[in-house]
């Protein structure tokens, strides 16, 4: 701290109540890592700042200190002896309070003088100098990071209570832009005062993908792959640097100096340390807070590994000289989860062409269904998280988050009915939504003007995919409970999603043609090279209306069918 020395017990991450949970009753409190897991089983949720700061608590530490202090279940049976459980045995929270207290509890102290949590100590600028602390928080103006509604400028001074400090402190080491750093004393690699080059951190170079229970105890055995083998010799996370072996390459993140490299093992991986960081904090007229940073070039990923848990996949058949054949895949700005259906549900490695291939979470959730481990009717949810980065992946231009509901048992890769319905649900709203665009685009040609350009303006399909979103949660919901041999039942759903798409899109297609001019009636002829070709709102809307028709076949055969008994009446 400037100006003075802070008491031993400030910032204790195991005790003191930094992490918001959402108890099973409702009911809010603040919980230390201590508490955080020992009780997991009576939490709902955790409540934390920003979408993407779920998948940075559980990797960086949740998930790392129950793995190391417990093991991770090397068979389906002991994952599923553990889940069924339903909570940590008296033996399990013995060693857990052991290992966040005499083993390891010194080392999870935010402002400790010699080794301060997930820092530096010492760590110095070679110009001296510290940058506010909205250095670490996208949403806050900083350097070039200049958010369009921030309402803090970089000339205001932030000040972060030491709980909020470690977390945008954990979330800087996953998702921090790859902007220029500042030159640390002790780092060789240092130019200038600087350090270029630096990527994104870990988790900003894919689409983060995290299945959630009912429990966070659930989240957690979620969220642990089976290690068949154990952990990998020698793999430790980021508190416990110095017990890996000598030899191993990998450069102490208690130190200035950095690295390229690969991850050692899982726990390496999850508290991957991607910046060299130091806190500094004040006494302010509210406490202790922190309001100055300084952000160090850290260890560098030679690659995202095949083994990282929280990424989907896009598989390449014949990929270029020197590139593996697959790489993460990123969410789509603008999308909702469900419209990404295609990649969570993707079971089976493409082999035969370019492809989609879901996460090793996802997967080992089919694997457990399909081992009898896991029920089918599991109230599975997956939460995605993502940024989006602009002008060489300097600053943020947007966050990205959504989370859904899931059937797992869409997730048997042996048995594809239910997926192949999905599927089909998300294909439609697809062309449906194409549809709107392509009549929006005639209607604008009937009136005398152009198409929209594809990367401009507001399009009638982002109102109408949006307009769907709490229908097809409320189907992937329901199709929890749906059986095999219920083909009725799956029909009923079906037949329903289309009818609530076939609403939407009237409405949709309506509001256009009600905006369209009376010109739009008489229309144009438009000479596209050597032919001619009219445009005039009432054939634009006999081509959507047809299109519609071809794309929900079970509406319209219901909605005649109807007619046909109206007339029979």
């Amino acid at each position: 701290m400037e100006g003075g020395t802070i008491m031993a017990d400030e910032g204790d991450l195991v005790h003191d109540g930094w992490l918001g949970a959402v108890g099973r009753d409702g009911v809010q409190r603040s919980v230390g890592l201590l508490e955080a897991l020992s009780e997991a089983d009576t939490v709902r949720r955790l409540e934390l700042p920003v979408h993407t700061m779920l998948p940075v608590v559980l990797r960086q530490v949740l998930l790392p200190v129950m793995i190391d202090a417990l093991g991770a279940p090397r068979t389906r049976q002991e994952w599923g002896e553990r889940f069924h459980r339903g909570h940590f045995s008296a033996e399990e929270r013995d060693r857990l309070a052991s290992y966040l207290g005499p083993r390891y509890g010194d080392r999870f102290r935010l402002f400790d003088a010699e080794r301060p949590f997930s820092q530096v100590a010492g760590l110095k600028a070679l110009n001296g100098e510290t940058k506010t602390a909205a250095q670490m928080v996208p949403s806050v103006a900083s350097g070039n990071n200049v958010p369009l509604f921030s309402s803090v400028s970089e000339a205001d001074e932030l000040l972060l209570t030491p709980g909020d400090a470690a977390l945008w402190l954990l979330h800087t080491h996953c998702w921090d832009t790859a902007s220029i750093k500042t030159g640390a004393v002790g780092d060789p690699q240092a130019k200038n005062g600087k350090t270029t080059g630096n990527p994104t951190g870990p988790l900003g170079q894919f689409g983060v993908v995290v299945p959630t229970g009912r429990t966070l105890y659930e989240t957690l055995l979620l969220n642990t792959p089976i290690l068949y083998d154990g952990l990998e010799p020698g793999d430790r996370p980021q508190w416990a640097w110095d017990e890996r072996p000598a030899g191993s390459g990998c450069t102490s993140p208690a130190g200035a100096a950095w690295s390229e490299r690969p991850a050692t093992g899982l726990l390496d991986l999850l508290t991957f340390q991607a910046r060299r960081v130091r806190l500094i904090a004040c006494e302010s007229a509210q406490g202790l807070r922190v309001h100055r940073v300084i952000v160090s070039a850290g260890d560098r990923l030679t690659r995202t590994p095949e083994t990282e848990p929280h990424t989907a996949w896009q598989h390449t058949v014949k990929p270029k000289k020197g590139q593996p054949s697959t790489r993460p895949r990123r969410h789509a700005s603008g999308r909702a989860a469900w419209q990404g259906l295609g990649t969570l549900l993707a079971m089976a490695l493409p082999m035969q062409s370019d492809g989609p291939y879901t996460s090793l979470l996802l997967r080992q959730v089919g694997d457990l269904q399909f081992g009898g481990v896991l029920s089918g009717q599991y109230p599975l949810e997956v939460e995605t998280s993502g940024l989006e980065y602009g002008t060489q992946s300097a600053v943020v231009e947007n966050a990205i988050g959504d989370d859904l509901p899931l059937p797992v048992k869409a997730l048997l890769a042996q048995d594809d009915w239910l997926r192949e319905a999905l599927l089909e649900c998300v294909g439609q709203a697809d062309q449906v939504a194409r549809a709107l665009d392509g009549l929006n685009n005639d209607l604008r040609r009937a009136s005398g003007g152009d198409p929209l350009p594809r990367d401009k303006g507001s399009r009638p399909s982002m109102q109408f995919l949006h307009s769907l979103d709490g229908t097809m949660r409320r189907l992937l919901a329901g199709l929890r409970t749906v059986d095999a041999d219920d083909e009725e039942l799956l029909e009923r759903a079906q037949l329903a999603w289309e009818q609530s798409v076939q609403i939407a899109a009237d409405r949709q297609a309506d509001l256009l043609l009600a905006a369209a001019p009376p010109r739009a009636v008489v229309g144009r002829t438009v000479k596209i090279g050597d032919k001619e070709f009219v445009y005039r709102s009432g054939k634009a809307v006999g081509v959507f209306r047809s299109r519609l028709a071809d794309i929900l076949e079970r509406a319209v055969a219901e909605r005649r069918t109807r007619r046909e008994e109206a007339a029979a009446v």
